[in-house]
């Protein structure tokens, strides 16, 4: 048994044996298609670098905060989110509920997440063939439509990629989540910058460059911050119930804000580097800013078209940025399988297989949200855009803003400061000072006002 630092005895559990293997395991649970994919067809439709200021807002005053609010208690409470909420809040409280909140966003996100994987997975396939190394952009259109709207083949790819990430989790969190993640971080990151180099370099890449990097905010509308800020909580991996657990798995010795604010700004820098690959390319053959979910399957072959080697250069893209996949998938099916082992005393081979077989279930009405299931909308959306929506703009907020609440007002400032100090280690008070300024008032009233703005509660 350990010892939390509010004195309570706390079971062992696994661990992340290094302090690199604590970075690239959250890093790789906030990199990933929420860099590569999402980020850039939200910055376009959503007007491009005034958006990205917004988003670099939410970020500061309430992706990080929450962040290190949601590792802090998970490594107190060693626990899955459900019970790290039983255990920490007073007697009789329901915060459970946000833990819960969190299990089910994870399950949500993995639901339409896993289908986007799929595509990158079937793009290896498409890149090996050459069948997408084209800088016509009727070509790579009719691929990535003659995909995503074969139901057999969406279906296919979503469980491959399932598989794959079960075999992962199944493996644990030292040989499974650390191993991987530490070996495949560097190299999708040389890949991107190669990318982007050439990127800039074709002829109208300029106009890329300023619609990335010159704001004009006449672009910006009410609904871009509830987007932002929803963006900011899905590139971080906060308010589903990942970060309180890969916080369970921290050493006692870890320097949270410290792990927390560089995993914030690393993931910012991929964000920054996928947008560099891909606006200028955008420009330079004529695509859509917002052409939406397909943006990335757009740009990218057309830069790798223009390139020298470029089919072999495209093919390694696509297999890392399927890796890049991987680590944001691991932490959200860790979510429920930490749940069912502690929760249900199941072991982890068939906590795995049972949350992947659920997954795959509820996930297969994304993957035919362009096929099959094409006419079936819910309020108006597909399943692929529901589950979107209701993950990125509804209950990671709701997550957060009470995960913000609990540790400010009812947590409080000095277990929080004891949390965060390492029981006085650390030489850190200012810091905590200001966290829990944020915290306390900051976060809060920001993520209020956008969500009420955002359901046209206000206006």
């Amino acid at each position: 048994m350990s010892v939390s630092s509010s004195g309570k005895p706390v079971s062992n559990r696994a661990k992340f044996a290094t302090n690199l293997g604590v970075l690239a395991a959250t890093l790789g649970s906030a990199v990933g298609l929420g860099n590569i994919w999402k980020f850039p067809y939200l910055t376009g439709s959503n007007g491009g670098a005034a958006f990205l200021l917004v988003y670099i807002v939410c970020m500061l005053l309430i992706g990080i905060p929450v962040m290190i609010s949601e590792l802090t208690l998970g490594r107190e409470a060693r626990s899955n989110a459900i019970a790290t909420m039983q255990k920490l809040a007073p007697a009789k409280q329901p915060w459970w509920l946000i833990g819960a909140a969190g299990v089910l966003a994870a399950f949500l996100i993995m639901a339409f997440y896993s289908e986007v994987a799929a595509w990158v997975f079937a793009y290896i396939l498409k890149a090996v063939q050459g069948a997408i190394l084209s800088t016509d952009p009727t070509v790579t259109k009719a691929a990535f439509n003659d995909l995503v709207a074969n139901p057999g083949l969406s279906l296919l790819w979503q469980w491959i990629d399932l598989a794959i990430v079960g075999f992962i989790i199944y493996l644990g969190v030292n040989k499974g989540i650390e191993g991987v993640t530490k070996k495949l971080m560097p190299v999708l990151l040389f890949l991107l910058i190669l990318v982007g180099i050439r990127s800039i370099t074709l002829p109208g890449a300029g106009q890329g460059l300023s619609f990335l990097f010159q704001p004009d905010f006449s672009k910006l509308t009410a609904a871009g911050f509830l987007i932002a800020m929803g963006l900011a909580f899905f590139k971080l991996s906060v308010g589903m119930g990942t970060m309180i657990t890969y916080g369970s798995y921290f050493r006692d010795d870890q320097d949270i804000p410290a792990t927390a604010t560089r995993v914030a700004f690393s993931d910012l820098a991929v964000s920054l580097l996928a947008g560099i690959a891909i606006f200028p390319a955008v420009f330079a053959f004529g695509y859509e800013p917002n052409a939406g979910p397909s943006l990335l399957f757009l740009t990218i072959p057309s830069v790798f078209a223009s390139m020298p080697v470029g089919s072999v250069f495209m093919v390694i893209f696509f297999i890392l940025t399927f890796i890049a996949s991987i680590g944001a998938q691991i932490s959200l099916v860790e979510v429920p399988v930490a749940l069912l082992e502690e929760k249900f005393h199941l072991s982890r081979p068939k906590a795995t297989i049972f949350t992947m077989l659920g997954i795959a279930l509820v996930g297969s009405l994304a993957a035919l949200s362009n096929s099959s299931l094409a006419g079936v909308h819910v309020f108006g959306m597909s399943f692929f855009d529901l589950f979107d929506y209701v993950t990125s703009n509804l209950l990671l907020p709701l997550g957060g803003l009470f995960i913000a609440i609990f540790i400010s007002w009812i947590w409080g400032y000095k277990k929080l400061t004891a949390a965060l100090s390492n029981n006085g280690r650390l030489a850190n008070q200012l810091v905590i000072k200001v966290l829990y300024g944020i915290l306390l008032v900051v976060t809060p009233v920001l993520v209020t006002i956008v969500l009420l703005n955002g359901l046209k509660i206000i206006q």
